[in-house]
């Protein structure tokens, strides 16, 4: 299979490959980058490949300049040398991730896991290449029966291509995706013998809700279950406290999207949740997920006296969601937002609650898509704290977008602060030239956070994010390459999850100061904040 390897593509494949070692966003396991390395070793391989067949094809007839001998050798020989350089190496590239993270160095004996896997996938998509390969010339033969030689190629290339695509799209990316949704519908539905539905009838899922506890999902089931109770956080404030309320609805409730809305909507009116100081909509994660971070630290901010209402979407966990369909939840939160906006604006301005959004991640998006804000300047919500806001974002990419001169993508200053304010860990939200006004719409982002950040233009731009002014989680030594840092981001979204305070997980004392800043509660100070900071320093996503 080797015999007839080219020397050209196999130094630009190394030569790729060394590139990826350095480092990125995230620090990548050993397993994760050998796979990653040997994808953009193939890549090199094949764009040499391809311009070599393209610039002979264009120079048929016309005298070739012959290489000497010893010259592939040479550079073979070189590229190996770097790249066992590089491997070593990679070691150090991937500690400058994590120390700044806090997480133990890697092992010295990564690179040959690295190496082994790399040359591994780099010959399994090999061997798929010349398949296909041999599919183009037995149709390229075909084709010259009725077609010039020239166009017979090019009709046997696109018979290649087209088979690829129908493989890739048609078997192996439709079967994993009904594989997932199916395992995610079944995890879904499996309720613990240990966890059993609620007592209190303000709960969802209790033998008073309207709706039934099978019906909330994995994630509802645990976000109606948990969090902080009045007794809890009458204990932390030394002083009255009300039981949070917690509406939500499940994918399985009804069979529509207006329906589930509309079930949402009447669980909360059940409740009480419009008679409550705080009411917020939030979005969940693609899987239906809410993060206790920040559910949990907004029950105790408000003292309880807060609602919050949710409906899921999807079972997908938001990376393949995000994949498959990112729009795929905005019929939910433009129904929910509809109903409860609308029923909010019909209170009396002195007795309704303030009116907040919330969302994580892909719930963000969403949250975001579905905030009409030249349809609400007439009688505006009092805000949002949106975290994580993804990429695909059109919101967060017009705060980064037009951002003042001088203040860097991970922490945009947009306007005189009066209306939008982004910070990361530090999480102050006081960089403004002018005070809160009636809407407070807050983000929270890490700088380490790849699905915030990446961007397909990451292929031929070096983005904002890698200046000379970085983000404290970001490794001093990542550099941009093209197309390379781009691959490189886009797999670091794929492990962008797993060490709290940084990537795309975010931690409950980086969610204080932004809901902080979103809701203003009375008598809030430094000393609250430290004291619930203190308080909730165990808290994990569950």
């Amino acid at each position: 299979m080797f015999r007839r390897a080219s020397v050209g593509g196999l130094v630009a494949g190394a030569v790729l490959a060394c590139l990826s070692l350095t480092p990125s966003m995230v620090p990548r396991q050993p397993e994760l980058q050998g796979v990653l390395s040997g994808v953009v070793f193939a890549f090199g391989y094949g764009v040499w490949s391809m311009l070599r067949g393209v610039t002979g094809w264009l120079w048929a007839g016309y005298p070739v300049w012959q290489v000497p001998g010893w010259l592939p050798r040479a550079t073979l020989a070189a590229s190996a040398a770097v790249s066992i350089w590089c491997l070593w190496r990679s070691v150090v590239w991937q500690n400058s991730i994590r120390s700044l993270w806090g997480l133990p160095d890697v092992d010295s004996v990564a690179p040959f896991t690295v190496a082994g896997i790399a040359a591994a996938v780099f010959v399994i998509l090999l061997m798929v290449a010349r398949v296909l390969a041999v599919v183009f010339r037995r149709w390229s033969r075909k084709g010259t029966r009725y077609l010039p030689p020239r166009l017979a190629n090019l009709f046997g290339l696109a018979v290649a291509f087209a088979l690829l695509a129908a493989l890739v799209d048609g078997v192996l990316f439709r079967s994993v995706l009904r594989g997932a949704d199916r395992s995610a519908q079944i995890a879904d539905a499996l309720i613990p013998p240990d966890v059993s539905p609620p007592d209190d009838p303000l709960k969802s899922g209790s033998a008073a809700s309207l709706v039934a506890w099978e019906d909330l999902g994995r994630w509802g089931r645990s976000f109606v279950t948990s969090g902080p109770g009045e007794k809890e956080i009458a204990a932390f404030w030394n002083a009255p406290a009300r039981p949070p309320i917690r509406v939500y609805v499940g994918l399985n409730a009804a069979e529509t999207a207006e329906e589930r809305a509309a079930l949402a909507m009447a669980e909360l009116e059940r409740v009480g949740g419009f008679e409550r100081a705080v009411l917020v909509i939030a979005m969940p994660t693609g899987s239906g997920w809410l993060d206790p971070g920040a559910m949990d630290t907004l029950d105790y901010i408000t003292r309880g006296d807060v609602a919050t209402v949710a409906v899921q979407y999807s079972y997908l966990p938001s990376p393949v969601s995000v994949a498959v369909d990112p729009t795929h939840g905005i019929a939910e939160a433009q129904a929910l937002f509809d109903l409860v906006y609308r029923r909010w604006t019909a209170m009396p301005k002195d007795r309704r609650p303030r009116l907040y959004l919330h969302g994580l991640s892909l719930g963000a998006f969403l949250s975001q898509e579905t905030l009409p804000l030249l349809d609400v300047l007439g009688d505006m919500p009092n805000g949002a704290m949106w975290a994580g806001s993804p990429f695909l974002s059109d919101f967060w990419r017009m705060v980064v977008d037009r951002r003042q001169d001088g203040s860097p993508a991970w922490r945009p200053q947009f306007g005189n602060g009066s209306l939008i304010r982004a910070d990361n860990q530090d999480a102050r939200f006081a960089s403004a030239t002018a005070d809160w006004g009636p809407m407070r719409l807050v983000f929270l982002q890490y700088g380490s956070d790849p699905i915030v950040f990446f961007d397909w233009s990451l292929a031929w731009r070096r983005p904002d994010w890698l200046g000379a002014t970085r983000a404290p989680d970001v490794s001093p030594m990542m550099r941009w390459v093209p197309v390379v840092t781009m691959l490189q981001v886009g797999v670091d979204m794929a492990v962008a999850v797993g060490t709290l305070g940084y990537g795309h997980d975010y931690a409950a004392r980086h969610y204080i100061p932004a809901w902080a800043a979103a809701l203003n509660p009375d008598g809030w100070n430094a000393e609250t904040e430290a004291r619930l900071i203190a308080h909730l320093r165990d808290l994990r996503p569950r």
